[in-house]
């Protein structure tokens, strides 16, 4: 089964990459010059254009009625050199004897894989405000995430219990719950912006109100879902509801406070990103901004991997912890 998943994954895998560097495929288009019969040669030598200064021009991709009219003027190749070439006389040429090339604009898998390498060869890199290694970038959204992400916790867990545990906090706070909810955290940035007027605490504070509900909701679920069993056992040990909290609760409601952890998690690392292509400054998001607007959209295309890249380990972390303490009735 296992085999086959991972088949079927590579399948996909190289189907995407084929789609898209066939979407993105250069097409060069070979411009042959311009040929003129011998009379006509013959005919542009009758002024100051000799027979190789007439091939050269033709080569250059003038049409016989451009090199005509230079010929009228009475010029010869040198002096047009001299003034600047055959633009500086407003002509411009109907071919050109190599190859050009055009592309689609978009860049293929091979220009996003060389721009992954110069960027991972040193991501640390520091040369200014606007200029900095991927290595650097994501630290700071990291660090903001961990941060607001931690703040969540602290509130919602407690609180969580609070409400799973008494049933009044439950009617009394839920509506409440129910309103903020579902309110954007994108919507909370210019109201942190206004109150803490600091960009770097402005976003953190957004990931905490975006972490925050997941984890509230799943943990009062788990402590209101907790079986009567488990509880009487405390009541006839004479637990305290701390105790009971802490001995009987906690371990009871750990996989679906571990599970909204993980809800919280995804939800905070896609806020960041957007959050910090408002604030600017460092971070991930900034730099998929920053390179967007340098119009680099091969790097831009290699941040935006690297974002999901690492939203990945972040959820197979807190996967982990979820498995961990799912424990399973004997």
């Amino acid at each position: 089964m296992k085999r086959k998943s991972l088949l079927l994954s590579l399948i996909f895998l190289f189907s995407f990459l084929l789609i898209w560097a066939l979407a993105t495929k250069r097409e060069k288009i070979e411009v042959k010059s311009i040929a003129l019969s011998t009379s006509q040669v013959s005919e542009l030598t009758k002024g100051q254009l000799s027979k190789p200064d007439v091939l050269s021009l033709v080569d250059s991709g003038l049409t016989f009625e451009q090199i005509t009219q230079i010929s009228d003027i009475g010029v010869s190749l040198a002096d047009i050199d001299a003034a600047g070439g055959v633009k500086a006389f407003g002509f411009t040429t109907g071919g050109v004897a190599e190859e050009a090339t055009e592309t689609t604009g978009f860049p293929s898998p091979a220009l996003v894989w060389e721009e992954s390498w110069e960027q991972l060869k040193d991501p640390f890199y520091d040369k200014g405000p606007n200029d900095k290694g991927i290595g650097i970038q994501l630290k700071y959204s990291l660090m903001r995430v961990a941060l607001g992400f931690i703040l969540a916790i602290i509130v919602a867990v407690p609180l969580g219990f609070i409400i799973g545990m008494f049933p009044v906090a439950n009617m009394a706070l839920m509506p409440y719950i129910q309103i903020l909810k579902p309110i954007s955290p994108l919507a909370w940035l210019p109201v942190a912006l206004y109150i803490i007027k600091d960009s770097e605490q402005a976003s953190i504070f957004v990931i905490f109100i975006c972490s925050i509900w997941p984890m509230l909701i799943n943990t009062a679920f788990g402590v209101s879902s907790v079986k009567r069993d488990y509880l009487n056992i405390g009541n006839t040990l004479e637990l305290s509801k701390l105790e009971l909290a802490f001995k009987i609760m906690l371990p009871a409601t750990a996989p679906t406070i571990f599970t909204g952890m993980r809800i919280s998690i995804g939800i905070a690392w896609l806020v960041i990103v957007a959050a910090e292509m408002v604030i600017g400054g460092i971070g991930v998001g900034y730099f998929v901004w920053n390179e967007w607007n340098g119009l680099n959209l091969a790097s831009m295309i290699f941040a935006i991997f690297v974002i999901g890249i690492v939203g990945l380990f972040l959820d197979l972390l807190i996967g982990l912890l979820v498995k961990k303490f799912n424990y399973e009735e004997i």
